[in-house]
Protein backbone atom coordinates (compact mmCIF):
# COMPACT_ATOMS: atom_id res chain seq x y z
CA UNK A 1 0.00 0.00 0.00
CA UNK A 2 2.64 1.95 1.03
CA UNK A 3 4.28 2.02 -2.95
CA UNK A 4 0.91 3.05 -4.06
CA UNK A 5 0.44 6.13 -2.13
CA UNK A 6 3.86 7.06 -2.76
CA UNK A 7 3.29 7.07 -6.82
CA UNK A 8 -0.38 8.68 -6.20
CA UNK A 9 2.04 11.56 -4.22
CA UNK A 10 4.51 11.60 -7.11
CA UNK A 11 1.75 12.27 -9.42
CA UNK A 12 0.63 14.85 -6.86
CA UNK A 13 4.08 16.40 -7.21
CA UNK A 14 3.33 16.77 -11.08
CA UNK A 15 -0.10 18.83 -10.36
CA UNK A 16 0.90 21.25 -7.73
CA UNK A 17 4.24 21.92 -9.73
CA UNK A 18 2.69 22.70 -13.19
CA UNK A 19 -0.15 24.78 -10.84
CA UNK A 20 2.60 26.43 -9.07
CA UNK A 21 3.67 27.75 -12.63
CA UNK A 22 0.35 29.21 -13.85
CA UNK A 23 -0.09 30.60 -10.88
CA UNK A 24 1.55 33.14 -11.77
CA UNK A 25 3.53 34.01 -8.39
CA UNK A 26 0.15 32.72 -6.88
CA UNK A 27 -1.46 36.08 -7.71
CA UNK A 28 -4.19 33.56 -9.81
CA UNK A 29 -6.80 31.91 -7.41
CA UNK A 30 -7.85 29.01 -9.33
CA UNK A 31 -3.94 27.78 -9.83
CA UNK A 32 -2.97 28.74 -6.08
CA UNK A 33 -5.75 26.68 -4.89
CA UNK A 34 -4.83 24.07 -6.86
CA UNK A 35 -1.21 23.72 -5.90
CA UNK A 36 -2.02 24.32 -2.21
CA UNK A 37 -4.15 21.69 -1.56
CA UNK A 38 -2.15 19.35 -4.27
CA UNK A 39 1.46 20.09 -2.94
CA UNK A 40 0.07 19.25 0.89
CA UNK A 41 -1.76 16.38 -0.15
CA UNK A 42 1.60 15.03 -1.88
CA UNK A 43 4.14 15.62 1.61
CA UNK A 44 1.77 14.06 3.47
CA UNK A 45 1.33 11.05 0.93
CA UNK A 46 4.96 11.20 1.21
CA UNK A 47 5.30 11.17 4.68
CA UNK A 48 3.09 8.36 5.11
CA UNK A 49 4.96 6.28 2.41
CA UNK A 50 7.80 6.93 4.38
CA UNK A 51 6.73 5.42 7.81
CA UNK A 52 7.41 1.79 5.99
CA UNK A 53 9.88 2.51 2.87
CA UNK A 54 13.49 3.94 3.17
CA UNK A 55 13.72 7.54 2.71
CA UNK A 56 16.02 7.46 0.16
CA UNK A 57 13.94 5.13 -2.24
CA UNK A 58 10.79 6.98 -0.87
CA UNK A 59 12.61 10.18 -2.13
CA UNK A 60 13.95 9.41 -5.41
CA UNK A 61 10.81 7.73 -6.50
CA UNK A 62 8.29 10.50 -5.36
CA UNK A 63 10.99 13.64 -7.41
CA UNK A 64 11.68 10.76 -10.03
CA UNK A 65 7.47 10.62 -11.03
CA UNK A 66 7.29 14.41 -10.35
CA UNK A 67 9.51 15.30 -12.48
CA UNK A 68 9.29 13.10 -15.46
CA UNK A 69 5.64 13.75 -15.57
CA UNK A 70 5.61 17.37 -14.91
CA UNK A 71 7.96 17.31 -17.88
CA UNK A 72 6.05 15.48 -20.08
CA UNK A 73 2.97 17.33 -19.25
CA UNK A 74 4.83 20.50 -20.33
CA UNK A 75 5.93 18.91 -24.13
CA UNK A 76 2.31 18.14 -24.62
CA UNK A 77 0.85 20.62 -23.62
CA UNK A 78 3.37 22.85 -25.63
CA UNK A 79 4.73 24.93 -22.74
CA UNK A 80 8.35 23.08 -23.55
CA UNK A 81 9.98 21.91 -26.73
CA UNK A 82 8.96 18.30 -27.65
CA UNK A 83 12.38 15.98 -28.73
CA UNK A 84 12.86 12.57 -29.01
CA UNK A 85 16.10 12.92 -26.62
CA UNK A 86 14.18 14.33 -23.97
CA UNK A 87 11.24 11.84 -24.23
CA UNK A 88 13.84 9.06 -24.02
CA UNK A 89 15.90 10.64 -21.12
CA UNK A 90 12.30 11.02 -19.39
CA UNK A 91 11.80 7.43 -20.39
CA UNK A 92 14.92 6.90 -18.30
CA UNK A 93 13.74 8.33 -15.49
CA UNK A 94 10.73 5.60 -15.11
CA UNK A 95 12.91 3.12 -15.88
CA UNK A 96 15.23 4.14 -12.63
CA UNK A 97 11.81 4.07 -10.85
CA UNK A 98 10.84 1.07 -11.22
CA UNK A 99 14.10 -0.63 -10.87
CA UNK A 100 14.21 1.40 -7.35
CA UNK A 101 10.53 -0.94 -6.50
CA UNK A 102 11.64 -4.21 -8.48
CA UNK A 103 15.29 -3.57 -6.10
CA UNK A 104 13.50 -3.36 -3.01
Amino acid sequence: MAWVVLVVSGCLEAVWATALSRSEGLTRLGPSVVFGVSVVASMVGLAWAMRTLPVGTSYAVWVGIGAALTASYAMVTGAEAFSLVRALLLLGIVACVIGLKLAH
